[in-house]
C-alpha cells in the first residue's frame, strides 16, 4: 500500500510538491496530469505556492489541487454521484427547521425549558439542530435508529423531554427532505465521498491521485483514502505520524492525545503503523524538537520513558507569559513586526482565539502592517451589516436617542443628502431634540420636541427619515398593527428602508449598500434568507433586530475594505499571517507564535453540546468531545514544529481571572523540570511594557489655576451657586467666565429632577390657591394639587404608579406638619428676589420655596428638599449658605416689602414620600438669636469670598477642599480632576 508520513518539522506542502515533481521528471505534461486532495482550500492554495518555490518561480502547469470537501467540483465522472438529490440550501434548511421548532413550541412540546415561540430564537436553535445532524452524518450515524434509545430510564427526566423534541431530526426533518427530494449538505458530501471511493475502487485511477494531510477519522474519508492507497497511482500522505512511540503506548492512546486521530484513521483504513513509510522527499528536520515534544506528550502509561530521554535541545522554543490579554497582543505584534526585519522571513500567529487575533491585528496597525488574517471578518461586523442592524434596533426602540444617533452617525447613512450634510444635520438634531430627557417615541415624538421653530436642518432630516423609514414605521405604527407580521415582510421592509436611507444625492442606495465583498456577501445571505422565511408564522416586529442577528451569526467574509483604506501602507503584508488552527495545518513559516494557550481556548472546553449528555452520545455512537481536544493537540504539535522559531504564549490572566495554562504547557514544564530545565522566557513582554512608557520621568499634572482678569469675573450669581463657589470655584469659572454649559446626556435620567419639580409645583399650586387657610379639606386639596401636577407632567405609567402614593404620603405629612406650625399672617410661595450685596458691587439673586410671615412680623424661610438636605455642620462651616443668605436677602427687602423682616427660623423639609414621608430640619433649632448670628456669619463670609476673587491673583481652583468637594460636577472632566487628584480625594 502507498501509505506515507511526513515527520513534524519537515515543511509538509514543500515536501509534497518536491515529490510530485520528482515523480513527473522533466515532462511538464506529466506534472499537470493528476489530482492532489488536501484537507482545506487554504492548503490547496498554499500547495500551489509550494510548487512555485520548488521550481524557483519557473512557470509550469499544475495538477488539479482540490479540498476533500469540494469533490462535487471535480470534473472526474463519479459513478452514480450525479443521481444524488441536491443539497438543501442553508437558508432554507434553517427556515424549515425553525418552522418545525415553532410548530412544536406552539403545540406545547419541547425540552425541559420548552421550545421557543419566536422566529429569532427558533433560528438559532435550528442552527444547533443542523450541527447535530451534520456531525452524525459525517460519523455515519443514523439518528433515527439510535436516538430513541439514547436515554436510559435512570437518566434525568429532562433528557427524555429532549429526545421528544429531537423527533424533529429523527422524523419530521427526514420526511420533509424525502418529500422535497433534497439531502442534508453533510449527507450529500458523505455520499459523494462514497461514490468517489466506489468509482476508483471499481475502475482504478486513470491519473495519479494523492491524498495528503488528513488527520481525522470520518468513515467516508477513511474509506476513500484506503481506496487511493491501494492503487498503483495513488498515495496517502499523513502528517506527523509518530512511528517511534512504543506499541504499548500506541495501544493505550486516549482520545485527547495528538496521535489519537491518526490512530483512528489507520483503523478505519484497515492499516497499521507498519504499513506507513517515511516520505522520501523533502528536507530532513533539523534538531530533535519533534522527538522531545512527542516524548513530553506521551500517554500516562508511558511516562516512565521520560527518564531515558537525553537533555532536549530547546533551541528556537520560548515562552511568553504576559500579564493579560492586551499585553499578550502587544507582545505578539512586536514579535511579528521584528520578524519583518529579517529579509524574506515569514511570521504567523496561530490561535483559535478570535479576540486575540483581532487585538494583534489592531496592534500591528500601529506599525503600518496589515496581516493576512485567514479567518476573515464576521459578516455581522462589516459596515453594511452594522448599518442594517442599527436600523432595525433604532426602529424597534421607537427612534430612541442612543439607537437613533448610532444609526444617523453611521458612515452609510445619508437619507438622500451628501454624507457630510447628513452628519451635520444629525448633529443639529442631536442638539435640538435628542439631548436631555427621551422624547416621545417615533417621528411624532421628534417633531413634538423640535416644534415649529426648531433647527431647519434638523426638521429636514426628520422629514427625510420619515420618508426613508416608511416601510418599517408602518409595521411599528400602532399597537394593533404590531400584533404580528410575516418575518419575510419584516426583512423586506428593513432592506427597502436601508436602501432608501443609504442613498446619497449622487448615488442610489443599492449601489452603496451592496458594494464590495461585504455588501455582496450580505446581499446574498439576505436574499436567500428572505426567500426561505416565507414558511415561518407571523411574529411581532420587535423580533426584527434579534432575527437579523441570528441570520448573520456565524457568517464571515474576506474583505479588502481595510486594505482600500490603507493603500499608502502597501496593503496586506505578504509575510505576516494570522491563522486559525484549521488554516495553520500543513503550513510553515520562519517565526510562529502559538497564542491563547489556555484551557478552554486552546485546547477547547470539552462540551458535549446542548442535546445529549456524554453517556447518551456514547450510546448513539457520536464522537467523544475529547476527540476535538486530540485534534487541537495535534495542531499544537504541528504548529510547534512548523517553524525554526516558536513562541508559546499564555497570559497570566484572561477576562480579569487567572488563566489556566494549556495542559501541554504543564506537560512541557513537568518534563523539562525533571532535568532541571525550563523553557526560556521571550523578552517581548518587556518590549510591550516599554512601548508606551514615557521616555523620561513622569511628571504629574498640576491642578488648574485659572486667574482671569477681574473684569471678566462674574458679578452676579444665584444664591445656590455660592455653595458651588465655595466647594468648586473652577465650576464658576467654567460656567460664567468661559461661558461653557454642559451638554445634557442622551436619554437623560430625569426621574429625581422631575420628582423634585412635582413636589415643589404641587405645594406651590396648593399655597397659591389656599394661602394660610386650613381645615378638614386641607389634605384633600393638597392631594388634588399634587395630582394635577402629575397629570400635567405627562409621565409614563410606571412613574405615575410609583410616584402617586409617594406624593399622597407627602401630602399627609405636610398636612400634619401644618397643624404644628405657628399661626401665620401670610405664606408666600416661590418668591424670586435680587439683592445688591452692600459695598461689594455684586448681585445675588434667588428664589425662596416658602416664606412665612408670622403674626409678630418675623419671618420663617422653608426650603423643600427631595434629596438630602445639608447638615447643620456644613451650614455652620459656611459650606451650605443658601438659607442664611436668603434670610439676609429677606431682611434687605430683596423678596419684596411683604417679605421683608428679620428671619427667626430657617428650616429644611426633607420630602421623600418613602417609609418616612417627610422630616423637618430646623437650623439652630429655631433660636432667633442664633439664627441671626448664622445669617450675619453668612453675609460676612460672602463678603470675604467676593473680596478674595476681586484680587487678580486669586485663581479659581478645582475642588480646593477635597473633603468638601461636591458630589456631582459638570466640569470635573474639564478640570481633569481624575488625572491629578488622589484616589481618596474623590470619595
Amino acid at each position: 500500500m502507498n501509505f506515507f508520513t511526513i515527520p513534524p518539522g519537515v515543511p509538509f506542502l514543500d515536501a509534497i510538491a518536491t515529490g510530485w515533481l520528482a515523480r513527473a521528471g522533466d515532462d511538464p505534461l506529466s506534472v499537470a496530469r493528476g489530482l492532489i486532495l488536501l484537507p482545506t482550500r487554504r492548503a490547496a492554495r498554499s500547495l500551489a505556492e509550494a510548487f512555485l518555490r520548488a521550481t524557483a518561480g519557473k512557470p509550469l502547469l499544475l495538477p488539479r489541487i482540490m479540498a476533500l470537501g469540494a469533490l462535487d467540483e471535480t470534473p472526474l465522472a463519479l459513478a452514480g454521484a450525479l443521481d444524488l438529490p441536491p443539497a438543501v440550501e442553508p437558508g432554507r434548511r434553517l427556515a424549515e427547521l425553525s418552522r418545525l421548532i415553532l410548530a412544536q413550541g406552539r403545540a406545547g412540546g419541547g425540552g425541559a425549558g420548552g421550545a421557543p415561540r419566536t422566529a429569532d430564537a427558533a433560528w438559532r436553535l435550528a442552527g444547533e439542530l443542523a450541527a447535530l445532524m451534520d456531525e452524525a452524518e459525517r460519523a455515519g450515524i443514523d439518528l433515527a435508529a439510535r436516538l430513541p434509545d439514547a436515554a436510559d430510564e435512570a437518566f434525568a427526566a429532562h433528557w427524555q423531554q429532549t429526545l421528544t423534541f429531537l423527533r424533529i431530526v429523527t422524523q419530521a426533518w427526514p420526511d420533509f427532505l424525502a418529500g422535497q427530494g433534497l439531502m442534508n449538505p453533510a449527507a450529500r458530501q458523505v455520499a459523494l465521498l462514497e461514490a468517489q471511493a466506489d468509482a476508483w475502487g471499481k475502475n482504478g485511477l486513470a491519473v495519479p491521485v494523492w491524498a495528503a494531510g488528513s488527520t481525522g477519522a470520518i468513515p467516508s474519508i477513511a474509506r476513500l483514502l484506503r481506496v487511493i492507497a491501494r492503487q498503483a497511482q495513488g498515495a496517502v500522505i499523513l502528517p506527523g505520524l509518530d512511528q517511534a512511540m512504543p506499541e504499548a503506548a500506541w495501544q493505550a492512546l486516549e482520545a485527547s492525545h495528538p496521535q489519537a486521530g491518526l490512530q483512528r484513521m489507520l483503523v478505519g483504513m484497515d492499516s497499521t503503523r507498519g504499513d506507513v513509510a517515511v516520505w522520501p522527499h523533502g528536507e530532513a528536520p533539523s534538531g530533535d524538537r519533534p522527538g522531545w515534544l512527542a516524548t513530553a506528550l506521551l500517554p500516562a502509561a508511558a511516562l516512565g520513558l521520560w527518564r531515558a530521554v537525553a537533555t532536549p535541545d530547546l533551541m528556537g522554543v520560548s515562552r511568553l507569559a504576559p500579564a493579560d490579554q492586551q499585553e499578550e497582543a502587544v507582545a505578539i505584534a512586536l514579535i511579528l513586526r521584528q520578524a519583518l526585519e529579517r529579509p524574506g522571513a515569514q511570521a504567523a500567529l496561530v490561535t483559535p482565539d478570535r479576540d486575540l487575533a483581532g487585538r494583534v491585528a489592531a496592534e500591528l496597525g500601529r506599525f503600518g502592517v496589515i496581516a493576512d488574517d485567514s479567518a476573515g471578518e464576521p459578516l455581522a461586523e462589516t459596515p453594511p451589516a452594522v448599518f442594517l442592524r442599527l436600523l432595525a434596533r433604532a426602529v424597534a426602540d421607537g427612534l430612541a436617542p442612543v439607537a437613533l444617533l448610532a444609526l444617523l452617525k453611521h458612515p452609510l447613512t445619508a437619507a438622500g443628502l451628501s454624507q457630510a450634510a447628513c452628519r451635520a444635520a444629525a448633529r443639529a438634531l442631536e442638539r435640538a431634540a435628542l439631548r436631555g430627557p427621551r422624547p416621545p417615541a417615533g417621528i411624532v415624538g421628534l417633531r413634538r420636541v423640535l416644534g415649529e421653530a426648531g433647527d431647519t436642518a434638523a426638521r429636514d432630516l426628520v422629514g427625510r427619515l420619515e420618508a426613508c423609514l416608511a416601510p418599517l414605521l408602518r409595521l411599528f405604527a400602532t399597537p394593533a398593527d404590531r400584533a404580528a407580521h410575516p418575518p419575510a415582510t419584516l426583512l423586506a421592509a428593513l432592506i427597502t428602508a436601508g436602501e432608501a436611507l443609504a442613498a446619497t444625492d449622487a448615488l442610489p442606495g443599492p449601489t452603496i449598500l451592496w458594494s464590495g465583498e461585504e455588501g455582496e456577501a450580505l446581499a446574498t445571505i439576505l436574499a436567500d434568507t428572505q426567500a426561505a422565511l416565507g414558511v415561518l408564522p407571523d411574529d411581532p416586529p420587535t423580533i426584527l433586530p434579534a432575527l437579523l442577528d441570528a441570520v448573520l451569526e456565524g457568517s464571515v467574509v474576506r474583505s479588502r475594505r481595510a486594505l482600500r483604506g490603507r493603500d499608502q501602507a502597501g496593503g496586506e503584508n505578504p509575510r505576516v499571517f494570522i491563522w486559525g488552527l484549521l488554516e495553520a495545518r500543513l503550513q510553515a513559516v520562519d517565526v510562529a507564535v502559538l497564542g491563547g494557550l489556555a484551557e478552554g481556548v486552546w485546547p477547547p472546553a470539552t462540551d458535549p453540546g446542548p442535546w445529549l449528555s456524554r453517556p447518551m452520545r456514547a450510546r448513539v455512537g457520536l464522537p467523544s468531545p475529547e476527540e476535538a481536544v486530540g485534534q487541537a493537540t495535534h495542531d499544537f504539535v504541528g504548529a510547534a514544529c512548523a517553524a525554526p522559531e516558536v513562541i508559546l504564549s499564555c497570559p497570566r490572566r484572561r477576562d480579569g481571572a487567572p488563566a489556566v495554562p494549556a495542559r501541554w504547557l504543564a506537560r512541557l514544564d513537568a518534563f523539562l523540570a525533571g532535568g532541571g530545565r525550563a523553557l526560556p522566557l521571550h523578552p517581548a513582554t518587556a518590549w510591550a511594557r516599554a512601548l508606551d512608557r514615557p521616555a523620561g520621568p513622569a511628571h504629574p499634572i498640576a491642578p488648574p489655576r485659572p486667574a482671569p482678569d477681574v473684569r471678566l469675573r462674574p458679578r452676579r450669581l444665584r444664591v445656590t451657586e455660592v455653595e458651588t463657589w465655595l466647594r468648586d470655584p473652577f465650576a464658576i469659572y467654567a460656567r460664567h467666565v468661559l461661558r461653557l454649559d454642559a451638554l445634557k446626556p442622551l436619554d437623560e435620567v430625569t426621574d429625581a429632577i422631575e420628582y423634585g419639580n412635582l413636589v415643589h409645583n404641587g405645594l406651590h399650586r396648593f399655597l397659591r390657591q389656599n394661602g394660610i387657610r386650613r381645615g378638614p379639606e386641607t389634605l384633600r386639596l393638597l392631594r388634588e394639587a399634587m395630582h394635577e401636577e402629575l397629570a400635567r407632567a405627562g409621565l409614563r405609567e410606571t412613574l405615575l404608579a410609583w410616584w402617586t402614593p409617594r406624593l399622597d404620603r407627602i401630602a399627609t405629612w405636610v398636612t400634619a406638619s401644618e397643624q404644628e406650625r405657628p399661626r401665620l399672617a401670610a405664606i408666600h410661595s416661590e418668591v424670586a428676589g435680587e439683592w445688591a450685596v452692600p459695598g461689594q458691587a455684586f448681585q445675588l439673586r434667588g428664589r425662596a420655596d416658602r416664606i412665612e410671615q408670622r403674626l409678630d412680623r418675623s419671618l420663617a424661610i422653608l426650603d423643600y428638599k427631595t434629596g438630602s438636605p445639608p447638615s447643620q455642620k456644613d451650614v455652620d462651616a459656611g459650606l451650605a449658605p443658601q438659607l442664611p443668605l436668603e434670610a439676609a436677602m429677606a431682611a434687605a427687602g430683596a423678596f419684596g416689602p411683604e417679605c421683608q423682616g428679620a428671619v427667626a427660623e430657617l428650616t429644611y423639609w426633607h420630602l421623600t414620600g418613602g417609609a418616612t414621608a417627610g422630616a423637618a430640619r430646623t437650623l439652630r433649632k429655631g433660636n432667633a438669636a442664633e439664627t441671626a448670628a448664622l445669617v450675619a456669619d453668612a453675609v460676612t463670609g460672602l463678603g470675604r469670598l467676593i473680596a478674595a476673587y476681586d484680587d487678580a491673583q486669586q485663581p479659581y481652583l478645582a475642588r480646593p477642599f477635597p473633603g468638601a468637594a461636591p458630589r456631582f460636577s459638570d466640569y470635573a472632566h474639564l478640570a481633569r480632576v481624575l488625572e491629578w487628584s488622589a484616589a481618596g480625594d474623590e470619595e
